[in-house]
């Protein structure tokens, strides 16, 4: 049976990673590993992080990129899941992981993420989530979408890949600020199709919150299609972002 390592970057998540860690142990069957890399924390994360029974990586730089491949690099599961500090995965996760990756077509797959918070749901939110995975790569590789199988996934659908395929094309690019996961994407699919699973995972709404609706949206519009037109994430985040994590 093949064992799925669950890989989760942190930066300032002790608000959030308890309730995570808490639900990911109690999955059946669960990972067979839970790696939480922290990026040089300055709040509680890494004394929550040691309340769980997980591999704890403390990374000397931050940086989402740097962080996954921390992790990746030192997953002894066949199987890896990145997920988000603030995202819930349903409790089949393990096996829905499996089932995909039996297709050997398949290099990376993900799930449908809806973003929740404060008890309300952001539907049009994670309705853009779900449309820009199959819209997005639609307009960018019309020819790798219909022919390659190219979808384009993001950090809060809980992206899952064989350890091979990850080391075989070299991880997520470090040297990216922003955009890591969609590069990812764009390189994985020279092994193989990506699919976007049905399940469903939960992400919190703090970013859309914090920014407000139509800020936020806006935001994330103009750095995907500004990306897809070839701006560099250096010059985007920038731009657009004060920190990234």
């Amino acid at each position: 049976m093949r064992r799925v390592s669950v890989i989760i970057p942190c930066l300032n998540e002790e608000r959030y990673l308890a309730d995570t860690l808490h639900q990911l142990v109690k999955i059946s069957p669960p990972p067979y590993e839970i790696i939480v890399v922290d990026g040089g924390s300055t709040d509680q994360t890494v004394e929550v992080a040691k309340r769980f029974p997980v591999k704890l990586i403390l990374s000397p730089q931050k940086g989402r990129a740097v962080q996954m491949n921390a992790g990746a690099y030192e997953a002894k599961g066949e199987l890896l899941c990145f997920l988000h500090a603030d995202t819930k995965v349903p409790s089949s996760l393990v096996l829905k992981i499996r089932s995909a990756l039996t297709d050997p077509k398949l290099v990376l797959g993900g799930f449908v993420s809806v973003m929740k918070g404060d008890g309300r749901t952001q539907h049009f939110t994670s309705w853009l989530n779900y449309v820009k995975t199959f819209l997005s790569p639609l307009l960018y590789r019309p020819y790798r979408y219909f022919f390659r199988g190219l979808r384009l996934l993001f950090g809060d659908q809980a992206m899952f890949c064989r350890r091979i395929d990850f080391r075989k094309i070299g991880g997520f690019d470090q040297n990216l600020p922003i955009m890591e996961e969609a590069d990812f994407c764009l390189r994985i699919n020279q092994l193989g199709h990506i699919r976007q699973l049905a399940d469903v995972v939960y992400t919190s709404d703090r970013r859309v919150r914090d920014l407000g609706f139509w800020k936020a949206h806006a935001l994330y519009f103009t750095v995907l299609i500004l990306w897809v037109l070839g701006a560099s994430p250096h010059w985007l985040k920038r731009k657009f972002y004060k920190d990234v994590r």
